[in-house]
């Protein structure tokens, strides 16, 4: 291969040709496990929403133009290299060379790109994109309280909007900065304690768009995720409604019996179930937990043996989070289980 051929020529780089096909073969299975572990990560390159449409459009003039001017200038070097004459075949030498070439070109180049930004920025305002229905996203070390305040509801870790309609954010922090991102949907805010940044998001396509802290915010910063579920109208209505619902009751003897464990075990001090003596607003609101589609911001998927490991052990899930280990019995984690998966 001609690659192969390359990295013999280099003295002293590879012993022998098998070598650097070794080296060579490496490379390419190292490329291929980067992109097929990037493959499920949400993507800039394939927006959903229209912000992240204007932005894809701006980041692909930019590419384009450093492309052609790259090509440009490797082409001239290449000439200058390889020509006997010194000579260019072209009207252009010395001073003006360098004036067109280094000061009218690049300044054009400029004033194009700088217009185009200009008017993306415009675009993604959002004054220009006001929504009728406002969500509060507070973030938090390492998870997102999200509230919806004229509905009343308060979430966390799942922002929830209709298709095809712009809806205005307003983010801020409890602790550190934070950054809010979500690369199908939109670019990066920040979240800063004491301020409220406005922003807007719209999904043009029903789906899971999965979301992110952008700004290192300590320990748990890499397992600090979200998801924005977008739905059609009707969906979203029906979402609502169900979230305005109190808790649901203990039906059984068993979920009864979870119920007096989470309030026996002071949980309630942290977290907020409402219908219950739980009233703590330190940790997430759990009033609907059961519907939720992972735990610890995004650590694991809600299902019932990641559930026990995160009610056991949340260290273990989530090293340096702030939930401490529980010491309930089996029988006590049995029930507790039962109460949480019937939170709907």
């Amino acid at each position: 291969m001609w690659f192969a051929k390359l990295l013999d020529k280099q003295e002293g780089m590879f012993v022998n040709p098998k070598t650097s096909r070794t080296y060579l073969h490496i490379l390419i299975m190292a490329a291929f496990i980067w992109l097929v572990g990037c493959e499920a990560a949400p993507s800039t390159f394939a927006p959903k929403g229209v912000a992240a449409a204007q932005i894809s459009r701006l980041w692909w003039i930019m590419f384009g133009v450093g492309t052609a001017v790259y090509l440009v200038v490797m082409g001239l070097m290449l000439l200058g290299l390889f020509r006997s004459s010194t000579r260019l075949p072209f009207a252009l030498n010395g001073r003006r060379l360098v004036v067109v070439g280094g000061l009218i070109i690049p300044l054009i180049i400029l004033i194009v790109i700088y217009g185009f930004t200009l008017t993306t920025l415009s675009a993604l305002g959002p004054e220009e994109n006001q929504g009728p229905l406002t969500i509060e996203v507070i973030g938090h070390q390492w998870w997102w309280e999200v509230r919806y305040p004229d509905q009343q509801i308060t979430t966390a870790n799942e922002i929830h909007i209709p298709v095809g309609q712009p809806v205005t954010l307003k983010l801020t922090s409890d602790d550190v900065i934070h950054s809010f991102w979500v690369p199908e949907l939109h670019g990066k805010s920040d979240m800063i304690p004491g301020r409220i940044n406005n922003f807007w998001l719209q999904a043009d396509e029903p789906g899971e768009y999965w979301g992110l802290c952008a700004e290192f915010c300590g320990t748990q910063h890499a397992k600090m995720l979200f998801v924005v579920v977008a739905k059609p109208q009707e969906q979203f209505d029906q979402w609502l409604a169900q979230q305005q619902q109190p808790a649901a009751a203990p039906t059984t003897d068993l979920t009864q019996q979870g119920l007096d464990v989470f309030i026996e075990a002071d949980c309630g001090r942290c977290h907020t179930i409402s219908g219950t003596d739980a009233t703590g607003d330190f940790g997430p609101d759990l009033t609907h937990f059961a519907s939720r589609l992972t735990l610890g911001a995004g650590a694991v998927r809600n299902s019932q043996g990641a559930l026990a490991g995160w009610v056991v052990d949340p260290h273990g899930v989530k090293p340096g989070n702030l939930m401490p280990s529980s010491d309930v019995s089996g029988t006590e984690l049995q029930a507790l289980l039962a109460y949480l998966e019937s939170l709907e």
